[in-house]
């Protein structure tokens, strides 16, 4: 049982960090799955309700819901999208501006879901919650073929640049949620606004980072501050004293201790002659007599 324990821990740290949001989704799913089938209940504390007074009581929603995942179909699609496009996001920019495109990503989607059904009541007539984390893949996405919208990719037998496949899913997106509003009752307009919302982001934040501008490095400080409320320092709660170096070594600057160490060597190599001879010395004591000597 170590050894298998072993393995997995092993297996789970040569993830990259999309690869163990991935798990940490399908862990989910299989609570929820199962919190549904015995208790009757989910995870509603951590959905993102579109009433923004019940939002105020769970503020926290707005990150939360990006990892919950009911349908099977939803979360596997969901998945498929994120292991290809965090393969492609990793081995071109670095962990952590993923985090920040992924999850600044899911906030904005649940922000234009939050704004859609709160200042247009009368054309979003329902109050569904949003979940799934569609909105910060779509963020990854869009920030991929905004970045470098000529790149192509192999689609079954040809290469299609990124753009395309970028603008295709943004106007399937806006179709969504003309489709949503049309019948409420069958359409999923709040999740194809959630949708436009993180491309948004993803566009955003793609063509200023070309610019030389990371629009995500204040929120990765943030995220960084609530991190290390959560680490141990294992500093000794003692003042470390920081004392000036003077440059010396045993009283001595390093070209004195230096010579001195030489000269200790060569009375020790002159020592061994004087008992033992010359030839009982090895290669390296008499090519370094030979230097000492010149």
């Amino acid at each position: 049982m170590t050894s298998l324990n072993y393995d997995i821990k092993d297996k789970l740290q040569r993830l990259n960090v999309f690869e163990k949001l991935i798990v940490i989704n399908f862990a989910l799913f299989v609570i929820g799955l199962l919190l549904k089938n015995i208790f009757h209940f989910g995870f509603e504390w951590f959905e993102l309700p579109s009433d923004f007074n019940d939002f105020i009581l769970k503020p926290w929603s707005i990150i939360t819901y990006a990892f919950i995942h009911y349908d099977f179909w939803h979360f596997l699609f969901n998945m498929v999208w994120l292991y290809f496009i965090g393969g492609m996001f990793s081995n071109m920019f670095s962990i952590k501006m993923g985090l920040n495109v992924y999850f600044l990503g899911a906030i904005f989607g649940g922000l234009l879901f939050l704004l859609g059904y709160n200042l247009f009541p009368n054309i979003f007539q329902t109050s569904p919650r949003l979940v799934g984390a569609s909105a910060a893949i779509r963020a990854l996405l869009i920030f991929l073929c905004a970045y470098m919208p000529t790149m192509e990719v192999r689609f079954f037998t040809f290469n299609i640049k990124l753009w395309y496949i970028g603008a295709v899913i943004v106007v399937f997106d806006v179709l969504g949620v003309v489709a949503g509003i049309s019948d409420p009752i069958y359409g999923n307009a709040g999740g194809n606004l959630a949708h436009l919302g993180g491309a948004a982001l993803g566009y955003v934040y793609a063509k200023q980072l070309v610019k030389g501008n990371d629009i995500g490095k204040g929120f990765e400080k943030m995220m960084d501050r609530i991190a290390s409320l959560f680490k141990s320092s294992g500093k000794s709660p003692l003042k470390t004293v920081h004392k000036k170096k003077s440059g010396k070594v045993a009283g001595y600057t390093k070209a004195e201790f230096n010579e001195f160490n030489k000269q200790k060597k060569i009375d020790l190599i002159l020592d061994k002659i004087s008992k033992s001879g010359y030839d009982s010395l090895t290669k390296e004591e008499k090519e370094f007599l030979f230097k000492a000597g010149k």
